[in-house]
């Protein structure tokens, strides 16, 4: 399923246009975004919980030269599905 895809989607189960569905989908992208950019957790109940992780420094290699590289520490968000949610699938 692709964002186009999503949004029709979303638009059906809300009952809703699809510009309306379409902003919607967009501010909950963007309202996640900026809860993470601001330190904060985002857990959404019987989904799941947004989360920022810290990746340490490490070395790699060029794939091409072979030679070793040092990867720059960085922050990467994470998305825990919650015990009701996996639950759906089992």
């Amino acid at each position: 399923m692709n964002k186009q895809e999503f949004i029709k989607a979303v638009a059906n189960k809300a009952e809703l246009s699809l510009k309306d569905a379409a902003a919607a989908v967009e501010a909950y992208g963007a309202v996640i975004a900026e809860a993470l950019k601001a330190g904060d957790k985002v857990a959404l109940a019987n989904f799941g919980s947004y989360e920022l992780k810290d990746k340490p420094e490490r070395q790699g290699f060029n794939p091409i030269t072979k030679q070793p590289i040092t990867i720059a520490a960085s922050k990467t968000p994470v998305l825990k599905f919650g015990k009701a949610f996996k639950d759906l699938f089992n």
